[in-house]
């Protein structure tokens, strides 16, 4: 058990009470009263110090009613009726108890850090002096730093080396290597795996992905669930009231019993305060979150609150966004259908219009036409949920969906309107001049997590700007019943709200920055986390950080495996303390029995809640 040098006073209290009580029942031997009070007062400080001081200074400040107060006074008046061994036995008891529980609850938020805080502190960065090993935070944005294979990438950056594999197990939960190859973006936190590589750092050391998933995971653990802030406020009530009980159990049986015997009636007041004890509750259900949020971390699921945990339990329909969604949201230009421009010109001027912008169709067509760097139109406006305009070799330009010409009162021919593809369509001076198609592959994994979804019961809806012939071909070959097409932001915001009018608890996944919004209004707000925008990721509540739709009902399993172990300690926890109440009430329970109740509670709900770290999500 680690830390036992922080707890040497204990282990000689409980050393010096194995020696008593090994005196008294194996060998007989009582030693006199008084040198017995020593010797168990010297091992009752040496084990309940601590306790007592905190006792004290609660008490002190009017804070009565806790654990600290309740075993102090426990085992101070073991020893005011001559059970020293027993007054100590309880003690040291219930201290092992706490250092399993500190012990636990320490491993299960070194666990969550450990799983992403794998930055190193110091990079080599290539200047002109030569190769140079800095602190990380002393890098900054544009120059290249050298990873060697084996070492941790520091910082986000492009790759400046034809090509590297890199094992991204700490962003993503998967650990098969990942190639990435001149221009590739690759984050903080991979590990390169063969050749050396340079990187471009395109971010700061603080201001990474990874550390931004470092501060989301560290303020999850104290974003408290509805659970946990319910079991706070019982303990609070809940320990005054036993207390009073204790104090009745040993005064009322004066005014009715014939015979009252105050030592009788206060040994069971003595063990139904120890018995009474709910740290075993208070610090089980936080563990048991604790390593919900640790097991969805392990899997490249980012809960940002125990909260949440509890929320997908409620789910009851997943709405999706189709583009880096559902799909893979790699464009690539499928068919140029030009009228008045060639097909070439149409491309161009398209893709002058199109660098002005950072839309997946937008980098689809910019590379079809020869890259970023040709030209570029002027005056650009860019016009939510429609396209782009400006103006181009002194030329009107509009680049955009069908509803962009509507909008402008652009005529164009009604069969482009059947078109199933992504289309955009282009115009020049107010005249339709063609359309350019855009093919999308549905993400591998779309189908398997969207029968998943179906299998435990929740509902599935897609949403999409895209146009609804695009909408319907993906939807009809994932198997979702309900899917929207040409919504702008806010007829995404309207139907997530019917839905929620309608007595709904909605989840909502989505990438783009137009989703921010509706990802802020769903019940549930989920963010593809490695093609997603930083401000959707900031609206989310729950970050997928391998984009991967399989995720989303293996987040709903976390939270289920979670409630699922939360209620099965309440109940463990409420039912042994209610037995032996009872027993002790009756007179049939002593302070042994009592204490082992205590902490053994305590650490069965421990050692259940350690189990959600070694669930499978899979299953």
């Amino acid at each position: 058990m680690p830390g036992w040098k922080a707890h040497w006073d204990l282990l000689l209290a409980l050393f010096i009470l194995a020696v008593l009580l090994t005196l008294e029942y194996g060998f007989d031997i009582q030693l006199p009263q008084v040198a017995s009070l020593i010797v168990n007062a010297i091992a009752y400080l040496l084990a309940g110090r601590g306790v007592l001081k905190l006792a004290w200074r609660k008490a002190s400040r009017g804070d009565i009613f806790n654990e600290f107060v309740l075993m102090s006074v426990a085992t101070i008046g073991a020893f005011a009726i001559n059970e020293f061994e027993e007054g100590v036995a309880v003690m040291v008891f219930y201290q092992i108890g706490e250092w399993f529980q500190d012990a636990a609850v320490n491993r299960a938020k070194r666990s969550i850090k450990a799983l992403l805080d794998v930055r190193p502190d110091t990079v080599i960065v290539a200047r002109q002096e030569g190769d140079v090993e800095v602190p990380g935070a002393d890098v900054g944005v544009g120059e290249t730093i050298v990873v060697r294979p084996g070492e941790k990438v520091a910082l986000d950056g492009d790759l400046q080396t034809e090509s590297g594999s890199f094992n991204t197990a700490a962003l993503t939960g998967e650990s098969k290597p990942d190639t990435k190859y001149r221009g590739d973006q690759v984050l903080a936190g991979m590990i390169n795996l063969n050749t050396p590589v340079q990187i471009k750092v395109t971010a700061r050391f603080a201001d990474s992905k990874l550390s931004r998933i470092l501060d989301m995971v560290q303020d999850a653990t104290a974003r408290k669930s509805q659970t946990q802030l319910f079991i706070s406020r019982f303990a609070k009530v809940y320990t005054p009231i036993v207390f009073f009980l204790a104090l009745a159990l040993c005064l009322v049986p004066y005014f009715v019993v014939d015979e009252y015997d105050f030592y009788t009636w206060f040994y069971r007041a003595l063990v139904f305060l120890v018995v009474s004890c709910p740290c075993g509750l208070v610090v089980s259900i936080p563990l048991a979150y604790f390593g919900g949020i640790g097991l969805g971390s392990r899997n490249g699921i980012l809960f940002k609150g125990g909260n949440y945990l509890d929320v997908m339990t409620k789910i009851d329909v997943v709405v999706m966004d189709k583009t880096g969604t559902l799909t893979k949201g790699v464009f690539k230009v499928h068919q140029v259908v030009p009228v008045s421009l060639s097909a070439g010109e149409l491309v161009r001027v398209a893709a002058a219009l199109e660098r002005n912008s950072t839309h997946p169709v937008a980098l689809a067509i910019v590379a079809h036409a020869g890259g970023a760097a040709g030209e570029k139109a002027e005056q650009v406006e860019e016009i939510a949920g429609h396209g782009l305009r400006g103006v181009f070799e002194g030329k009107q330009l509009l680049a955009g969906n069908l509803k962009l010409l509507r909008k402008f009162s652009v005529g164009y021919p009604t069969e482009v309107e059947m078109v199933a593809d992504t289309l955009v369509a282009v115009a020049v001076n107010g005249q339709y001049a063609g359309y350019i198609t855009i093919a999308d592959e549905v993400k591998e994994d779309a189908h398997a997590a969207i029968k998943e979804l179906q299998r435990l019961g929740i509902g599935t809806v897609m949403l999409s700007g895209d146009k609804q012939a695009v909408v319907d071909k993906v939807a009809y070959e994932l198997g979702i019943t309900q899917a929207d097409g040409d919504l702008l932001p806010e007829g995404k915001v309207e139907k997530v709200q019917e839905l929620k009018d309608a007595g709904k608890r909605v989840a909502f996944v989505g990438d783009g920055v137009n989703d921010a919004p509706v990802v802020a209004l769903a019940d549930a707000g989920i963010a593809m986390g490695g093609l997603g925008s930083d401000a959707t990721v900031e609206a989310a509540d729950i970050v997928i950080q391998n984009d991967q739709p399989s995720k989303i009902p293996a987040a709903i399993k976390a939270g289920r495996i979670t409630k699922r172990i939360v209620w099965q300690n309440i109940g463990i926890a409420m039912l042994v303390k209610v037995a032996v109440l009872t027993l002790a009430t009756g007179g049939a329970a002593n302070l042994w029995e009592a204490v082992i109740a205590d902490v053994g509670v305590a650490l069965l709900a421990i050692l259940n809640a350690v189990r959600i770290q070694r669930s499978d999500l899979e299953a």
